[in-house]
């Protein structure tokens, strides 16, 4: 079986673990504040903090950026459920706002004629979480402007895209956003096994960040009530959460970082190459905006069922027993039972369920050779013949 995404660890990254174990620290130590300053530098932020998953990451950021129970919450449909669950765990109610049909992404135009609408409703978001969804940037310049105009906090979600640039900036930079969130899970561009983590350049929201991942905790004299009774002093400020990541896994995170350019050149090479072995199929192949240069953590093809004469579902199981892991990103999150429950029903966001009807990821990652993306191809072309 050949999976849709696979982590790559070399002998270097055995070593860098092994570095780790061999210290004195396992957790809280220096190896955690390298990879932070690590990611840092590359992405051009100023300030990041690490945490234990991309969801604890998103959960800060909104506390952070001071999501009360009763705001609101606005994401994309077409992401895993922890970019709106975020906003649940802080007592917020999400919504969702459609996607563009050839990114995928949160759609800037279908948000402006939302937040138009909510503006004469007297019911706008106090935070936008767009999600970079497959590793391509959202049009995130419009959506700043459009922060600025109605009030709302930008946090991106950039999960999927660590490598990727918007213009000329890297994800990451914050350049347009108040923070942003990577995740380390194994299939995404690096790994740290399980990790995420928070970039920004505001100080303020770094110091918060870095309380809200450790109980809420501070050992610094001019955040607590007053005088510390000695050396070994902290105090509880405000409730927070054992949100932290260890050094074990900051270390690998640290030698993965090495390799992400070489990662994200692969990811490419394998994308071109699906373009050209694709391009006579009746399949949308992923279309790319001018404006971003994605991490290419995905690559999604959409069925053109009418013409194929299958099923999706005969398509994806036809690939499956082809030993091709294919999978399919993503479930629309209103549908979920959970969301349904909160109101929300097939037909409201259309452009996300449609692509979810026609969308499957093939198989993406460094380490898939050339030889095996040929099988994954001729596996396709047998199941849509």
């Amino acid at each position: 079986m050949i999976p849709y995404g696979r982590q790559d660890v070399n002998e270097e990254d055995i070593q860098s673990v092994v570095e780790v174990l061999r210290s004195d620290w396992l957790t809280q130590g220096p190896a955690v504040e390298r990879f932070e300053q690590d990611v840092a530098h590359y992405c051009g932020a100023k300030y990041s903090v690490a945490v234990s998953s991309a969801t604890a990451a998103l959960h800060i950021a909104c506390l952070a950026a001071g999501l009360k129970p009763g705001g609101t919450l606005w994401t994309s449909p077409n992401t895993f459920v922890a970019s709106a669950n975020c906003g649940l765990y802080c007592g917020a109610n999400p919504d969702f706002v459609d996607i563009d049909p050839r990114t995928y992404n949160l759609s800037a135009d279908t948000l402006e004629e939302k937040l138009a609408s909510a503006e004469k409703q007297g019911g706008l978001p106090q935070i936008v979480i767009p999600v970079h969804f497959a590793g391509q940037s959202c049009e995130m310049e419009r959506i700043a402007a459009l922060g600025k105009r109605y009030g709302f906090t930008v946090i991106e979600d950039a999960s999927h895209a660590i490598g990727g640039r918007y213009r000329d900036t890297r994800v990451g930079s914050c350049a347009f956003s108040a923070m942003t969130v990577f995740s380390f899970h194994p299939v995404k561009i690096i790994t740290t096994g399980e990790g995420g983590m928070v970039l920004t350049n505001r100080q303020d929201l770094y110091e918060k960040l870095v309380r809200l991942r450790s109980h809420g905790i501070t050992r610094d004299p001019r955040f607590m009530e007053g005088e510390p009774d000695g050396p070994w002093y902290y105090q509880q400020i405000e409730l927070g959460f054992n949100y932290r990541i260890t050094d074990i896994q900051a270390g690998l995170g640290s030698s993965q970082m090495r390799r992400l350019d070489e990662f994200v050149a692969r990811r490419h090479s394998l994308a071109e190459r699906y373009d050209t072995l694709l391009r006579e199929q009746a399949l949308t192949l992923p279309w790319q905006h001018p404006d971003a240069y994605s991490a290419f953590h995905l690559y999604v093809i959409r069925l053109h069922l009418d013409a194929i004469g299958k099923t999706h579902r005969q398509v994806f199981e036809g690939l499956r027993q082809e030993g091709i892991g294919v999978n399919l990103h993503y479930i629309p999150v209103h549908t979920q039972p959970y969301y349904r429950r909160l109101g929300f029903k097939p037909g409201d966001f259309p452009q996300a369920e449609q692509y979810y009807r026609e969308a499957i990821s093939l198989p993406l990652y460094p380490s898939l050779s050339d030889s095996e993306q040929d099988r994954v191809v001729q596996a396709l072309k047998r199941v849509l013949s």
